[in-house]
């Protein structure tokens, strides 16, 4: 007798494999070798056979216990039983999702895809363009969004005011037609839309004049969106239950705001911070003097103290981007020094200017004293 084939070989994965990784590899083996989709074809038959036997051992806590410390001989005569193969969970599921409907075994009932199923209604995306200070700050915004709603003749239903759909009297409401197949695992029953109702279970014998029996027409929606105070370019705002309808009693779709937030003039924002460059003048970073920061809370004063040097960056706290929903706490401001030099000078402004270097001890600039240093070092 030929030795078998490990079980998770078989499967195609390893021994710390979850439930849903067997499944997952099971179904995908199971679709290529279904003898349905391979007719006459003998390997494919048997290694249909082979995975269904190493799925029922697997996907079973106690089998799989056995198998894993016994081996084949821990679960010999337990494993796969084509007869029985409608005792295992699951396997109904798997061929429901391989074979759209095809379902248990062994004169079992699949519990089937159907199409008058309640299904949640589509789901609408939208684009919000903020200003920066509404984003910072938080606003209220109208939007119009395009979708397709309950017609308001017969609110939905399709049917002519006055009437309603009638039950599908070929598939008698459940939107499918069950057949019978005798394959080598037993009977196997398959599942077809119904062609009478297209799966829908009900018939429209009087169509609605406005919306022809569809049950939906285009409109124009306007919603207010409540914009919190810091949200930012990429996050996503959510209006539950305001997309299109359901389907056969389904709840509405949502509607999802992207929001894009504008670049500031003079601010830059990284996260709930903001940066910008302040422009000073010499005698400004040399002397001392005050000036003025902007942030989002409008222009705050600030006393530069004597010897700013270029690229200081002054802090202030708290006074950056509020957190999402959490106003109270706030981001900071960052203003980074930048030192101008005038393009031109008067001639009595050069004067003073040579005058004020000639009379600067080298102690004064120290970032000029230890490169002077580091030349002298270098070349001697």
């Amino acid at each position: 007798m030929a030795e078998k084939t490990d079980y998770y070989e078989v499967l195609g994965v390893g021994k710390n494999a979850t439930d849903d990784e067997l499944k997952k590899a099971y179904r995908k083996l199971a679709k290529k070798y279904h003898p349905d989709l391979n007719p006459d074809d003998k390997v494919a038959e048997a290694k249909f056979k082979e995975l269904n036997e190493a799925y029922a051992v697997l996907s079973d806590p106690e089998k799989r216990q056995r198998y894993d410390q016994f081996g084949h001989a821990g679960v010999d005569g337990q494993g796969f039983d084509p007869s029985s193969f409608s005792g295992f969970d699951g396997f109904g599921d798997i061929f429901e999702d391989l074979f759209g409907g095809f379902g248990g075994f062994g004169g079992s009932r699949s519990r089937g895809r159907y199409n008058n199923r309640p299904m949640k209604g589509r789901d609408i995306h939208y684009r919000l363009d903020l200003e920066f200070m509404e984003a910072a700050f938080g606003t209220t915004k109208t939007i119009q969004v395009h979708l397709e709603d309950n017609c308001h003749t017969c609110n939905g239903s399709g049917a002519k005011p006055g009437t309603s759909p009638k039950t599908c009297p070929r598939c008698h409401g459940s939107g499918v037609i069950q057949t019978q197949q005798q394959t080598i695992l037993g009977t196997m029953m398959s599942q077809t839309t119904c062609p009478e109702c297209h799966g829908k279970g009900t018939i429209i014998e009087e169509p609605c004049e406005t919306c022809h029996g569809t049950g939906r027409e285009t409109k124009t929606k306007s919603l207010n969106v409540n914009v919190p105070a810091g949200i930012n370019t990429g996050e996503a705002l959510t209006l539950r239950g305001e997309g299109e309808p359901g389907v056969n009693g389904g709840p509405r779709g949502d509607i999802y705001i992207q929001v894009s937030v504008k670049p500031h003039e003079v601010l830059r924002r990284e996260g709930n911070n903001t940066f910008v460059t302040v422009p000073v003048t010499f005698g400004q970073a040399a002397l001392g003097a005050t000036i003025e920061i902007p942030t989002i809370d409008g222009p705050v004063k600030y006393h530069l103290k004597e010897g700013t040097q270029p690229n200081d960056v002054i802090t202030l706290r708290g006074k950056g981007i509020p957190y999402v929903n959490r106003n109270s706490l706030r981001g900071d401001a960052f203003a980074t020094i930048d030192l101008e030099v005038p393009r031109s000078l008067t001639e009595e402004q050069k004067t003073l200017n040579c005058q004020f270097d000639e009379t600067t001890g080298e102690e004064n600039y120290e970032k000029r004293e230890v490169f002077c240093k580091k030349l002298k070092n270098l070349f001697n």
